[in-house]
C-alpha cells in the first residue's frame, strides 16, 4: 500500500500527518511555527521517526505552505517561500530541506491550493473538476483547481490581494495589508475585522454591523471571481467563515451584484449549493497536502 506524508505549513503552526486519506491517518503532530531551522527540523524528525519505527518508506510528502512561493521547477528558488512578511522566513527552502533530510520525494504548493485539492479528493468538491476554495481567516488565500489540478499560472493565485471597491463613507477603515492597505485581505480578513472593531470576530454578535460590511466585501470578491474564472462551485473556509449567518448574507449579495447576468441555475436558483463551506474542516490543509503527494507521486489524477 502506498503511504504519503503531508505538511500544512502555516504562519502560526505546522501540522504533519502520515496516511492515505481522512479515514487512514496513521500518525500526526502539531507544533508552533518558530524560526525556520527549528520548525523544519521538528517536521523532519516526525517523518524519520515514523519510518524507523514502522520500517516503512513514504512514497512522497506533500507540503501546503503559506507564501508567496516559487513553484516554477525551472527556477533556482523552486520550493522556497519568497517575499513573505513573516520575519525570518523569506527564501526558506522548504521543499529541498524536507526532501534531502527525509530521503523522500517532496512536492509543494500553496496552503490554499492544497486545501482545495483535498476538498476535491474527499470533501465538498468530489464531483467537480473546476472549482475555487477561499480561506478567510488571519489572512485570505485562494486555491483554484482546473481540470482536477491546482492552477499556478505566473506564480500562483493571490486572491486575498485583489482590489475591491472601498466606500470610505460607509467604512472609513484604511485596511491592514502592509503592501496594499485596502485590498480584499486588508479589509475582510479576520485580522482586519479585529482592527476595525477592536475585538475578535468570534466575540461579535450576529447583529453587529461589521458583519454586513464583511459580507459585502466577500460578495464583491466572489462576484469578480465568478466572472473571471467561472468556477463550478465556491468553497468558503477559515476562521471568519465559522460564522454560519455569513453564508446567506453573502449568497444574497452575490446574486444582487451579478444582477442576473450569469444566467445559470447554480447561481439564480440553487446558490445555497454553489457557495458552500468545506467538508474537511480544520484538517483540510494537511489532508490536502497528502492529496497533493498522492496526485504527484501516484502518477494519476484518481482520487
Amino acid at each position: 500500500m502506498r503511504l504519503y506524508g503531508g505538511i500544512e505549513a502555516g504562519g502560526t503552526k505546522f501540522l504533519c500527518a502520515i496516511g492515505t486519506g481522512p479515514d487512514d491517518i496513521q500518525a500526526e503532530i502539531r507544533f508552533p511555527t518558530t524560526e525556520p531551522d527549528e520548525t523544519l527540523n521538528h517536521a523532519v524528525d516526525f517523518f524519520r521517526q515514523f519510518m524507523i519505527k514502522t520500517r516503512q518508506r513514504l512514497d512522497g510528502i506533500g507540503i501546503g505552505s503559506f507564501g508567496p512561493l516559487e513553484l516554477n521547477p525551472g527556477s533556482a528558488n523552486f520550493g522556497k517561500i519568497t517575499s513573505t512578511p513573516k520575519s525570518g522566513w523569506a527564501y526558506t527552502d522548504l521543499r529541498h530541506k524536507i526532501e534531502q533530510e527525509t530521503a523522500t520525494p517532496v512536492t509543494i504548493d500553496t496552503d490554499a491550493n492544497a486545501a482545495a485539492l483535498g476538498e476535491g479528493f474527499w470533501g465538498a468538491a468530489v464531483d467537480l473538476r473546476d472549482y475555487l476554495y477561499l480561506t478567510i481567516g488571519t489572512g485570505i488565500g485562494g486555491g483554484l483547481v482546473v481540470q482536477g489540478k491546482p492552477y499556478h499560472g505566473l506564480i500562483h493565485p493571490e486572491m486575498g490581494h485583489i482590489r475591491i471597491p472601498h466606500d470610505r463613507e460607509e467604512d472609513p477603515f484604511d485596511g491592514i495589508c502592509p503592501y496594499h492597505g485596502d485590498c480584499f485581505e486588508g479589509l475582510a480578513s479576520g485580522t482586519a475585522m479585529q482592527a476595525r472593531t477592536g475585538q475578535s470576530g468570534e466575540l461579535l454578535p450576529a447583529y453587529h454591523p461589521a458583519w454586513e460590511i464583511e459580507a459585502s466585501y466577500i460578495a464583491l470578491a466572489l462576484a469578480s471571481l465568478v466572472c473571471s474564472v467561472s468556477p463550478q462551485r465556491i468553497l468558503l473556509g477559515g476562521g471568519v467563515m465559522q460564522q454560519d449567518h455569513l453564508f446567506p448574507m453573502i449568497r444574497l449579495k452575490v446574486q444582487q451584484l451579478l444582477n442576473g447576468y450569469v444566467q445559470v441555475p447554480a447561481i439564480t436558483e440553487n446558490i445555497q449549493h454553489y457557495i458552500v463551506p468545506p467538508k474537511l474542516g480544520q484538517r483540510a490543509g494537511v489532508l490536502g497536502a497528502i492529496a497533493l503527494a498522492k496526485q504527484t507521486f501516484s502518477g494519476s489524477l484518481n482520487r
